[in-house]
């Protein structure tokens, strides 16, 4: 690891008063990778309401309103309601967090993740304080310096962003996105980052897979399972109607997913993980049948219809496993130390689709 990331401090924390809740963890969605979802989500987004208690959004303070001037119908609805979070990575990307998300970065680097990547494709804006420039400037000027050496980042045209590789980018919001696990401990939040983008899921995929990873092999990727129907045309207030009755059993099952996710990365060989996913996948299959049958009947949608898929990818990088490569930067490391401390379970994202259902 860099001598430049040792040796960094603490820094300054600053906490948010209004993400103080009063005795209570809520269990929110962190929605990533971008900072607010377009028109043609509106159904998935409502999904994500019979799973948890709010959903989160990191946008940068001066995009701060531009969530529900865009989407008045659902955001500034949400937002209206206090289901909506609002995060500003200018607090949040914190000096912790952001030591962190750079550690990760350099090792991903040095493991060659960027290696083949194209200079000459066009780049994408991250703003900088998603990228953890109000956390640690320095520390993350050295990263950017890095990615320039490679051609895959420039300097700040609007001192707003950076343009960087699109990968590179994509690189940044998902670990950013369980990163947010940890930070949001910090907060008094349980976030759980979602996404419905196959290209996050591709990127985790992609990290948990890199060398030296002390998970490798043991990457676990859950197949989508329908678990609820389109609510795009439903009005918010049927589905907040619906979730104050049903969201327990919503929650349940996700409690089970992850249980079975974490239990999985912890079996060392591939016959007795086979063996478990024999035992315990119809056991999930059958209880997300009838989460599905049972938001078809309330809601009365024709045969049809779009079901919303529910999966989860994610990886064991407990601390319990260590680092069989003995190098201190290793991608393994710096993955383990974004979990945080209490767990000795998995980096993961919550998958959501949709596809035709005929039943």
């Amino acid at each position: 690891m860099k001598a430049w990331l040792r040796g960094r401090g603490e820094g300054e924390q600053r906490v948010s008063k209004d993400l103080q809740v009063d005795g209570l963890t809520p269990e929110v969605a962190y929605y990533y990778p971008e900072w607010h979802w377009h028109p043609d989500e509106h159904g998935w987004v409502k999904s994500l309401l019979l799973f948890f208690d709010e959903i989160a959004l990191l946008v940068p303070d001066y995009k701060r309103h531009q969530p529900a001037n865009m989407d008045p119908e659902l955001a500034g609805a949400l937002e209206d309601a206090n289901l909506l979070r609002i995060i500003e990575p200018e607090w949040f990307v914190d000096a912790e967090m952001t030591g962190m998300l750079a550690e990760a970065m350099v090792a991903i680097i040095d493991a060659g993740a960027f290696d083949d990547l194209s200079p000459s494709e066009p780049f994408a804006e991250l703003s900088m304080s998603r990228a953890g420039f109000a956390g640690e400037r320095e520390v993350v000027e050295r990263v950017v310096g890095l990615l320039s050496e490679r051609g895959l980042a420039a300097e700040t045209a609007d001192g707003l962003s950076i343009p960087m590789h699109p990968s590179v980018r994509s690189t940044y919001l998902v670990l950013l996105a369980q990163l947010a696990r940890r930070t949001g401990e910090r907060r008094g939040l349980d976030l759980h980052p979602a996404t419905n983008r196959p290209e996050a899921q591709q990127v985790l995929d992609r990290t948990l897979n890199l060398r030296p990873m002390p998970s490798r092999g043991r990457v676990v990727d859950f197949d989508l399972e329908a678990v609820s129907i389109d609510l795009g045309p439903v009005p918010l207030d049927e589905v907040l109607a619906y979730r104050a009755d049903h969201q327990e059993e919503h929650r349940r099952y996700m409690s089970s997913l992850r249980s079975f996710c974490r239990e999985l990365t912890l079996i060392e060989t591939e016959a007795d993980r086979e063996r478990v996913l024999a035992d315990r996948r119809e056991e999930l299959r059958e209880a997300a049948e009838q989460l599905r049958r049972r938001s078809w009947k309330s809601f009365k949608q024709p045969k049809n219809y779009l079901s919303f898929g529910l999966g989860l990818v994610g990886a064991g990088v407990s601390a319990s496993v260590g680092n069989p490569f003995g190098a201190a930067a290793g991608v393994g490391v710096a993955l383990t130390r974004l979990l945080p401390d209490k767990s000795d379970g998995s980096v993961y994202s919550y998958l959501f689709g949709a596809q035709r259902s005929l039943g």
